[in-house]
């Protein structure tokens, strides 16, 4: 017998040996929801982890069965209605739709006993679910750090990376597979159903999408490493042919060569430098006369006019036109202050008075403007009514049609 299957034998024993000790433990979680922790140990309940038997979505849920002891002992049971015949997504979709059907006529009946099966059913398909591709992506990350490293061919490592990939592409496929809209249009207003098919279906398949994005970061360095270790090992090979091929070769100096082969003149020439010597005191004279004798460098004086802004004539036409606005805003303003009596003057109705050839939506906007731009004090001594109606029964959006102005008494 040889290591690798000795190894097999005892952890395969030890994960049966689990089964067996905790069986009580896993039915009750088989029939529930969760699986019960009371009297669970920590080092058992991390040993249940580590051999896949148990496994925990998220920290805010509880234990729960792996998919494929839940399949087993559905298997061994022959509980036909969790033994899961096609492990698809698509059928596994199909029939969380169908439960859904059967959730909401069992609460339309008052059934509230075959409603509360049918919502632990869904639970656990749900949980299947996040279990089958959490299982897959664990498996090909296992994988990648294992015996994919392990090929002594380029073209094996290709064809290992093909795999893992289309792999991946499966993955992808299957979790593209769950349309959330369509979820939400199922489930409908059930608090329970959105809980579960929208909030916590959408955490989980967020955490198998960013261990995708791993799985995928890590089979690109390994490939690149790869590569790399590839291209070193056939500069040897071919070394070693070389020196079998020619047993007398010995390397010359190439540095002492007044010809270099072009294979080793690709680095660029160093530029010699050179810098005053500061410490020898004897040499401070020669260092002086030729500081003295640089050229001293003569820049002409450049006379630099300030900038300013440069306005174009759409920006005059502009400011003009809304310094005109505003000008006969302040008429507005001055004609009510001037008038004797206090009732509010229309600010369309001046407009059209005065033969201004302003726009309505524009001639109001700016009175508006005008009255909120007063200080707090001069507010007071006017009153400015909007005349607005909302925009339809169903929306609170307020349509100003006019504004009148009065003086305030």
């Amino acid at each position: 017998m040889n290591e690798l299957e000795s190894r097999l034998l005892k952890t395969g024993a030890e994960r049966l040996a689990l089964l067996g000790k905790h069986a009580e433990r896993l039915m009750q979680g088989y029939t529930r929801d969760d699986v019960p922790l009371e009297g669970l140990s920590d080092g058992a309940l991390r040993k249940l982890l580590a051999a896949r038997v148990l496994w925990r979505p998220d920290e805010q849920s509880g234990v729960k069965l792996a998919p494929k002891v839940r399949d087993l002992i559905a298997e061994m049971l022959a509980d036909e209605t969790r033994r899961h015949v096609n492990a698809d997504v698509a059928e596994t979709l199909e029939l969380v739709r169908s439960l859904v059907d059967s959730y909401r006529e069992a609460r339309s009946r008052g059934e509230h006993w075959r409603q509360e099966q049918q919502l632990l059913r869904l639970r656990q398909e749900v949980d299947d679910l996040n279990g089958r591709f959490a299982d897959a992506i664990d498996s090909l990350w296992q994988r990648l750090n294992s015996d994919f490293g392990f090929v002594s061919q380029l073209n094996d490592k290709i064809r290992e990376n093909d795999r893992a990939q289309k792999q991946i592409v499966r993955l992808l496929d299957g979790l593209a597979l769950i349309d959330f809209d369509e979820l939400i249009e199922l489930v409908g207003s059930d608090g329970s159903l959105r809980k579960l098919l929208i909030s916590q279906l959408q955490h989980r398949l967020s955490h198998h999408y960013t261990s995708l994005r791993e799985v995928q970061r890590r089979l690109i360095e390994l490939m690149a490493r790869f590569r790399k270790q590839q291209a070193r090992s056939r500069l040897i090979s071919g070394m070693v042919a070389f020196m079998r091929e020619h047993p007398g070769f010995v390397p010359g100096n190439y540095a002492k060569r007044s010809e270099v082969p072009n294979l080793f003149n690709h680095a660029a020439p160093l530029s010699a430098a050179a810098s005053p010597a500061l410490d020898r005191v004897l040499e401070s004279r020669v260092l002086a006369e030729l500081l003295h004798e640089l050229p001293i460098p003569r820049h002409a004086a450049q006379t630099v006019e300030s900038a300013v802004p440069t306005l174009t004539p759409e920006d005059n036409l502009a400011a003009a036109r809304q310094q005109a606005l505003k000008l006969d805003v302040e008429r507005f303003y001055l004609a009510v202050l001037d008038q004797p009596q206090t009732e509010p003057v229309s600010a369309l109705a001046y407009l059209k008075e005065s033969h201004l050839e302003w726009p309505g939506e524009i001639w109001l906007f700016q009175v508006i403007a005008e009255y909120q731009g007063l200080p707090r004090r001069e507010q007071q001594a006017f009153h400015l009514h909007q005349q607005e109606t909302k925009a339809s029964t169903f929306n609170d959006l307020r349509l100003i049609h006019d504004v009148a102005l009065a003086v305030a008494v």
